[in-house]
């Protein structure tokens, strides 16, 4: 199943699944109230709660809370999360940023799969305008996937992790490099590079659609980047290094995890501008527009305007 979130030409903002023929249920409304209107309320209870929103898909158009795509405006899926924590789990990714800025890779990072929290409340949705930072020159674009917690659950083992998975979605953690470098020197960070904004979406796709994709540690989904519908990344989840289980063990290690929380999974190889050299492309500018497109997760689109 898809779940999304969209705002109906009344201005209420529903949360609800996107059938096969491009049709948003309103699951609240479709529901006569039994579901609850946000889709972080879904996920406290979204084991139960999944038995109702799985007889949605049956709606057609002219139901109760059924709408045609055109009539909405999608936001992010998960407008505000509990938390975000973005990983750092693709290798090539790590290997070549580092070698890009004159620094060898380091031993540490194959022994803990390592993330920081970004900034929960500045989540944006496809087609949202991404403010640059006043500061920035060097904006940057990162391809990733991110999970969702669907229970909670603390000391989680990677082997158990799947059973707290509620589904997938892209993530772009858009970075000010400039800014990100001079923080990066002092030892703690990044936090200001990255703080501004973060894209999700177009929707959370349940674990069960991908899980036939499933090889080696990640899955077998091709990930892409365009700017200005110029391909520059291309990559597959499949050559992940640290699993979702393993993320989530390292995150839960003495704390607990609750639904509604975000982890990504750090950059896919050749994922971003950083990666890639400004000598294959400037750094971004306003009137950019960037998409990000991984198979089973949709497009992801995104243009920047000055703050």
């Amino acid at each position: 199943m898809r779940f999304v979130t969209f705002e109906k030409s009344d201005g209420s903002v529903r949360s609800g699944v996107l059938t096969e023929s491009n049709l948003v249920v309103d699951m609240y409304e479709a529901t006569k109230c039994s579901l609850p209107e946000k889709l972080i309320d879904f996920l406290e209870n979204s084991e139960r709660n999944m038995k109702s929103a799985s007889q949605l898909l049956q709606l057609t158009e002219g139901d109760l809370g059924v709408y045609p795509l055109h009539e909405v405006r999608m936001m992010a899926p998960l407008p505000v999360p509990k938390s975000l924590r973005d990983f750092y789990a693709f290798e090539q990714h790590v290997k070549s940023a580092r070698e890009n800025r004159g620094l060898k890779m380091i031993p540490e990072w194959y022994q803990i799969p390592v993330f920081y929290f970004s900034n929960h409340l500045a989540i944006k949705g496809p087609e949202d305008k991404i403010s640059m930072p006043v500061q920035c020159e060097w904006l940057d674009y990162e391809l990733e996937v991110a999970c969702i917690i669907g229970k909670g659950g603390r000391n989680i083992t990677a082997e158990e992790a799947e059973d707290y998975i509620f589904g997938y979605c892209i993530l772009n953690d858009w970075s000010a490099r400039d800014l990100q470098r001079q923080e990066m020197k002092v030892g703690l960070g990044p936090a200001k590079g990255k703080d501004f904004s973060t894209s999700i979406g177009p929707w959370i796709i349940t674990k069960d659609e991908i899980e036939h994709l499933r090889k080696g540690k990640g899955f077998d989904i091709s990930m892409k980047a365009r700017v200005n519908g110029v391909l520059l990344s291309e990559g597959n989840m499949k050559d992940i290094y640290y699993s979702f289980g393993e993320m989530i063990e390292r995150a839960s290690a003495g704390v607990t995890l609750y639904p509604g929380e975000v982890i990504g999974s750090g950059t896919v190889g050749t994922g971003c501008i950083l990666e890639l050299g400004t000598e294959v492309h400037r750094w971004l500018q306003p009137e950019d527009v960037v998409e990000l497109e991984i198979d089973k997760l949709g497009v992801l689109r995104n243009s920047i305007e000055c703050e």
